[in-house]
């Protein structure tokens, strides 16, 4: 009777003591997936902002935020205080607002700034609107043009590609090296991209330090 009771009592401690091995394993894997899931998060949110960086330049000292449209970012750009001045005055705002989507090729200030004396000031004069209007929408191509598809139509183009603006002329891009990215105007000046793919709600911005001139 003794004996059973005692190989009672050894059953009972046994069973006592698999049961708290197995709550400290149970225990021991929620510690680690929970570990694993925060592990995980941290890295999503990681990837996250470093996509988010990279889709979201500096541009005149603020981020161009993907979710904005091309004149929502333009007026944040301490660098393209002359190209929002045109377009309002040239009365393009709500077209540059639209669905698009639109490749922008933006001048900087330094950009206008660089043409001859008194030229911007003459085409912001309301009597010169439609002139404003056509070296504005010069700048500018149907579709959503990145550096990618710049790059795959010059290869097709043999070297230079063509596009057509949204004035009805044309702007020619070609390579200056074996990455960059020049544009040729229809007065024959040149222009470099120094800022690719700004994306925007309704296209793209390029920024560029040359202004482009039509015929």
């Amino acid at each position: 009777m003794n004996l059973s009771s005692h190989s009672e009592r050894e059953r009972l401690l046994l069973s006592r003591v698999q049961i708290e091995l197995m709550e400290k394993r149970m225990k021991l894997t929620r510690n680690l997936m929970s570990g694993l899931l925060l592990a995980g998060v941290v890295m999503a949110g990681a990837q996250s902002a470093m996509m988010s960086m990279k889709a979201n330049p500096m541009v005149g000292g603020m981020p161009m935020m993907t979710s904005k449209n091309i004149v929502e970012n333009a007026v944040e750009s301490a660098d393209h205080t002359t190209l929002v001045a045109a377009v309002k005055a040239a009365g393009l705002v709500d077209a540059l607002m639209g669905k698009g989507p639109f490749t922008v090729f933006a001048p900087t200030n330094a950009a206008f700034s660089g043409l001859p004396k008194g030229a911007v000031e003459n085409l912001l004069m309301p009597e010169n609107m439609k002139a404003l209007q056509g070296v504005l929408t010069y700048h500018v191509v149907s579709g959503k043009m990145d550096y990618d598809a710049m790059a795959k139509a010059i290869k097709a183009g043999g070297g230079v590609a063509k596009l057509k603006t949204l004035n009805g002329g044309w702007l020619w891009a070609m390579w200056n090296g074996p990455r960059n990215i020049v544009l040729k105007d229809e007065m024959g000046n040149i222009s470099a991209i120094s800022t690719y793919d700004v994306m925007q709600s309704n296209g793209v911005i390029h920024v560029i330090d040359h202004v482009l001139m039509p015929k």
